[in-house]
């Protein structure tokens, strides 16, 4: 199976040989996957060089000429150096561009805490108006792209990681999908954690929707689910409490319990592997089963 940025780069070279709209920027990083690509449209693929303030100044740019650019790099380079370009070169701007971004939270850890990015989502939420995308697959980031790139105007970000679910699912780029169904609480699995959950709720009587497109949040979903219990988890593979908001705005009308889990806010300053990472956070299915069974019994 490919992974999701090797998808990105696939099917952005052919929507871009389908829709004389798009347009691509890189900012060195992921360039090699689109050589042929700027051959072939090198009016409207631009790498701008290990600058990212630049990068997301010249998607604005070829937005106010009526082009729908993708902006390309690691989270940490995409939405958290060049925040402010974010805010006033789209957003004040009043145009859109796609975001889509590498690396994840921890995705390369050896890369170190600047190659990280668990707050972009919960930067992004400060402003307004963005469309907030999590695949937890590559024919889901697929689907997802495809979405992005005919969305108008629109601001939207789309978050591929390293990590996945064993298969797709169906996802429409806005609603929760029910995976499973049960009494005792809901659990919300954000993207690639979808499988993690799924393992630590085995036995348990809980429904588990699934959520690839997080902003805007899907409360419709969440208040039908959560009807007969007063019990909500929020399972991201990003900062932990990142949509409890939301969460807790849709609920805000009746008694709940609410409860965020995602990536800590303690830095963890030893490199390791992807997987020590997600258990040192507790996102491996033992760490989730026992937050998740503690906080329904009352002990989290």
């Amino acid at each position: 199976m490919d992974t999701m940025r090797e998808r990105f780069a696939s099917v952005t070279s052919r929507m871009l040989a389908e829709d004389q709209r798009l347009a691509l920027v890189l900012a060195d990083i992921g360039a090699a996957g689109f050589t042929e690509a700027e051959q072939r449209h090198p009016d409207r693929v631009v790498n701008v060089g290990i600058r990212e303030q630049l990068l997301i100044g010249v998607g604005g740019g070829m937005a106010l000429t009526g082009l729908r650019p993708i902006m390309h790099t690691f989270a940490s380079f995409l939405v958290e150096r060049p925040f402010e370009q974010l805010k006033l070169d789209l957003g004040h701007q009043g145009v859109g561009g796609v975001l889509v971004s590498a690396g994840a939270s921890y995705d390369w850890p050896s890369g170190g805490f600047t190659h990280m990015a668990p707050g972009d989502v919960a930067l992004l939420d400060t402003l307004d108006g963005w469309t907030v995308h999590v695949p937890g697959h590559p024919d889901e980031a697929e689907t997802l792209l495809r979405h992005a790139a005919a969305a108008g105007d629109d601001k939207v970000y789309v978050r591929l990681s390293m990590q996945t679910n064993a298969a797709p699912r169906t996802v429409d780029g806005a609603r929760f999908r029910t995976v499973r169904e049960g009494h005792g609480g809901v659990v919300i699995a954000v993207g690639p954690m979808l499988d993690s959950v799924l393992a630590a709720t085995e036995g348990l009587p809980l429904t588990v929707l699934y959520a690839t497109t997080v902003r805007p949040f899907d409360a419709a979903t969440l208040r039908a689910a959560s009807a007969g219990t007063a019990d909500v988890v929020i399972v991201e593979p990003c900062l932990a409490g990142t949509s409890t908001r939301p969460a807790a705005e849709a609920l805000e009308d009746r008694p709940h319990r609410l409860l965020g889990l995602g990536v800590g806010r303690q830095e963890l300053r030893r490199y390791g592997q992807l997987d020590e990472h997600l258990a040192a956070h507790g996102l491996d299915p033992r760490g989730l089963r026992d937050r998740i069974t503690g906080f329904l019994s009352g002990r989290a």
